[in-house]
């Protein structure tokens, strides 16, 4: 089983419920605050469409390691996500859904630090990644590998989608094993989050300020 198999899903996803409000402030640099949410529509697709969304569930131990934990749900799809958030940047601990758990080792570093970001930054590395198979009677093992990966900061640029407008990151991310290689975008906008996702979701509305 290729290890991109799992990358695509690490995306913000969510399910139809009451539309969020701004409620919230939020100053880090990477918003983190239990409560948080985004939500999002596939680009191209009617604001009528059935929303993805993103929450910040807030602290939990994943793999050992004290995490907080950010929950995507929507359109049949559930999943938790386990970061660590702070001055080094944004470490993606792993992700877990009703029937998998995906764990990387050392922690994939997604976002750098506020004071690196800028065009023309590149970061990356290599990480294992053990993917198991969550059952009734526990998990099993499915699959282990090396994981390469690359971001880099190709264009700072202000943009509008639906949520508003925003000055934002565009990052290009690229995974690759043993088998495949498998290239994204993001736009980032900092003390906003994602924007646009990995999977080419745009933001609509979030609940903070």
């Amino acid at each position: 089983m290729a290890l991109l198999l799992v990358l695509p899903a690490c995306a913000p996803q969510a399910t139809q419920a009451p539309e969020a409000r701004p409620l919230l402030r939020e100053t880090g640099f990477y918003p983190a605050t239990p409560g948080l949410e985004w939500v999002y529509v596939p680009e191209g697709e009617a604001l009528a469409s059935p929303p993805y969304r993103v929450r910040v569930e807030g602290p939990t131990v994943f793999a050992g390691q004290e995490v907080l934990r950010f929950h995507a749900f929507g359109r049949g799809e559930d999943r938790l996500y386990f970061r660590q958030v702070g001055p080094s940047g944004v470490k993606l601990w792993g992700f877990q859904d009703p029937s998998a758990r995906v764990a990387f080792a050392p922690p994939l570093l997604e976002y750098p630090p506020e004071a690196l970001l800028a065009v023309g930054y590149r970061w990356g590395g290599s990480t294992e990644v053990r993917v198991e198979l969550l059952t009734p009677s526990g998990q099993e093992p499915l699959a282990q590998g090396t994981l390469s990966y690359e971001m880099e900061v190709l264009e700072e640029r202000e943009v509008r989608v639906p949520a508003g407008s925003f000055r934002i990151y565009r990052i290009r991310q690229s995974y690759r094993d043993r088998r495949s290689q498998d290239v994204r975008e993001v736009w980032f906008a900092p003390r906003v989050g994602e924007v646009r996702t990995r999977e080419g979701r745009i933001l609509v509305e979030r609940n903070f300020q």
